[in-house]
């Protein structure tokens, strides 16, 4: 009697095109850069008790005076301010949970269907083919439409405007003589400078893709 015959090798053959995008080395670098970028920031942060700092405060003599003492104080206090302002975007945020998803929501669509969509390969949404340029058009509309003419915008600025209104309240009634400004003078690019480089080292990842 004869032997069965064995069933052919199958070999597992991997489809990078078929690859999530969560899982392309372009959203890792993006993600690995923005939270190193994060921690190198928030490292420069001042202490807080510096911030409170009862003894350090006094109203100041002019506008002119107050808005002197702004601009030192936040170039002293920088990642400190970025953070009350981030906060209270949080707050107004997590209190408000339908814009939270409104807004996570959009933010998923710009980076899964524009910035690490693979170049070759076109959006299709309900069967219709998109182009390059069509998809710019439609997250930009999209991006209007949701941060001017919904609640989701109004809530943002309003939360914006408290967050600002604290940081100049601070900066005006604190004294900055005390405070040394010469380092940070020289290092003004600090807290925020992830955006760009995240960006440019997303978009070189994705070309090597």
């Amino acid at each position: 009697m004869s032997s069965a015959t064995s069933p052919p090798l199958l070999l597992p053959i991997s489809n990078s095109e078929s690859q999530p995008p969560i899982a392309t080395p372009a959203f890792r670098a993006f993600i690995n850069h923005i939270s190193e970028s994060l921690r190198h920031g928030l490292s420069q942060r001042r202490p807080w008790i510096e911030l409170a700092d009862r003894s350090a405060f006094s109203k100041p003599e002019s506008f002119s005076d107050a808005a002197l003492r702004i601009r030192k104080n936040y170039s002293y206090f920088r990642v400190n301010y970025l953070s009350v302002i981030a906060l209270t975007l949080a707050f107004s945020l997590l209190s408000h949970p339908f814009s939270l998803l409104v807004l996570l929501g959009l933010l998923s669509s710009w980076l899964f269907l524009y910035l690490f969509r693979p170049s070759d390969q076109p959006l299709v949404l309900f069967g219709r083919t998109f182009s390059e340029k069509e998809t710019l058009g439609l997250l930009t509309v999209t991006s209007i439409f949701v941060v001017f003419l919904t609640t989701v915008g109004s809530l943002l600025i309003s939360a914006l405007l408290v967050g600002v209104g604290l940081v100049c309240v601070h900066g005006a009634f604190r004294v900055p003589e005390d405070l040394f400004l010469d380092q940070q003078e020289n290092s003004a690019s600090g807290f925020l400078s992830f955006l760009s480089g995240a960006a440019s080292n997303a978009a070189v990842a994705a070309a090597r893709v």
